[in-house]
């Protein structure tokens, strides 16, 4: 699902105002954080994830994880924030915030 270097590019400027819609604290990476981040793709296509890990590495552990079973890619990774985007079958303009930057 390799984006082109101009679509993430995009993307990022779009995440740029949005606010963090999924936290990840002490408990992980827990099966509610994946409903609720599965629930965000899907709706939103486009999200920003907050992960509070021990250090650098734990934090890109986790982001691997959550990309993986999301099956979403990673636009974007700075500090504890990770930008990550899947595609919707059918995207709802009302919520998508890829549709609803383009209305801009």
């Amino acid at each position: 699902m390799a984006l082109a270097a101009q679509d993430k590019k995009r993307f990022r400027t779009i995440a740029h105002n949005l606010s963090p819609i999924v936290t990840i604290a002490q408990k992980g990476f827990t099966e509610s954080v994946a409903d609720e981040i599965e629930r965000a793709l899907s709706e939103h296509e486009l999200i920003k994830i907050k992960i509070f890990a021990a250090d650098r590495d734990a934090r890109r552990e986790i982001i691997v994880q959550v990309s993986t079973q999301a099956g979403a890619e990673l636009i974007q990774s700075i500090g504890n924030i990770a930008v990550l985007y899947r595609a919707s079958a059918k995207p709802d303009p009302r919520l998508s915030n890829i549709l609803r930057h383009k209305a801009h």
